[in-house]
């Protein structure tokens, strides 16, 4: 299960492949893929050196996704224990 999952997250990222030069659907896609919005903070702090200013709006696309999953983990907990 690890391949079907974290290989196409990986190649979605941006890591090997810009996603400027995905297909428009493919880069839509992306947007739902947490690893393109940290590696987007990464490469802003290490290649260019701004600050947390900078890079608040792909936190904040961080904490909405990791949102999401929460409460669909907390609603499918829920119904396991009932």
């Amino acid at each position: 299960g690890t391949i079907l999952v974290f290989v196409p997250s990986i190649l979605l990222s941006g890591f090997m492949f810009p996603i400027a030069s995905m297909p428009r659907f493919f880069q839509v896609v992306t947007l739902a893929n947490p690893l393109r919005h940290y590696m987007k903070i990464v490469r802003a702090i290490f290649l260019k050196g701004v600050g947390p200013s900078a890079v608040w709006p792909e936190h904040l696309v961080l904490l909405v996704i990791g949102g999401a999953v929460f409460i669909v983990a907390a609603s499918r907990f829920e119904k396991r224990l009932r």
